[in-house]
């Protein structure tokens, strides 16, 4: 009976030291998880527009200017492995609206202890630019594009998935003629996007 007892003693504490160790690992994939940030708090968007406000048959441009957390990058509109998730901005245009262009900027070749190449990716702050038009049927009066922008944001060692969030470009349209103030020239004055 006492060497039942003890086997059935044995077996309850390889049990409990079982849980332990299953508590031990759940606990550590949970924080495993919550080290890598959320993409939001990695990667913020701000747009300008071009003009205020935009006359009908006038054309203008839209900036998303995107602010990379330092240590964490994006890979660029064209990145140069085929498993690497482009940067993109999709915007849905209201009728009046059109699209002539989107420029994207070159990325910067960088290295990242996860590839054995190098990489295409933008870090620090990079503009993204809508060329646009409001034709003569746009709708007079206030305005918002939405732009679905999609990045993957990663840092030297791990990605997180990539994301779509929306950003709204907001502006005013006027009637044909009217006069418009040049807005923001600091980032609508160069020619092309930079990163």
């Amino acid at each position: 009976m006492r060497a039942q007892a003890g086997k059935f003693g044995c077996m309850a504490l390889a049990a409990f030291a079982i849980l332990g160790a299953m508590g031990g690992t759940a606990r550590a994939t949970a924080q495993d998880s919550t080290a890598m940030p959320a993409a939001a708090t990695i990667v913020k968007p701000h747009v300008f527009v071009s003009l205020e406000p935009v006359p009908r048959e006038k054309e203008f441009e839209a900036a998303i200017v995107v602010d990379i957390q330092r240590g964490y990058h994006m890979n660029s509109h064209k990145p140069n492995d085929p498993y690497s998730i482009p940067t993109t901005a999709t915007p849905a245009l209201p009728a009046g609206i059109e699209l002539r262009d989107t420029a994207y900027p070159d990325g910067r070749l960088e290295k990242f202890s996860f590839s054995s190449k190098e990489m295409d990716v933008y870090s620090g702050s990079v503009t993204l630019k809508l060329k646009l038009t409001a034709r003569a049927d746009a709708a007079l009066g206030d305005m918002t594009i939405p732009v679905t922008l999609r990045y993957q944001a990663c840092n030297d060692t791990a990605c997180l998935p990539p994301v779509k969030v929306t950003v709204n470009v907001k502006f005013e349209v006027a009637a044909a003629g009217t006069t418009a103030r040049a807005a923001h020239p600091e980032i609508f004055s160069a020619s092309s996007p930079k990163n």
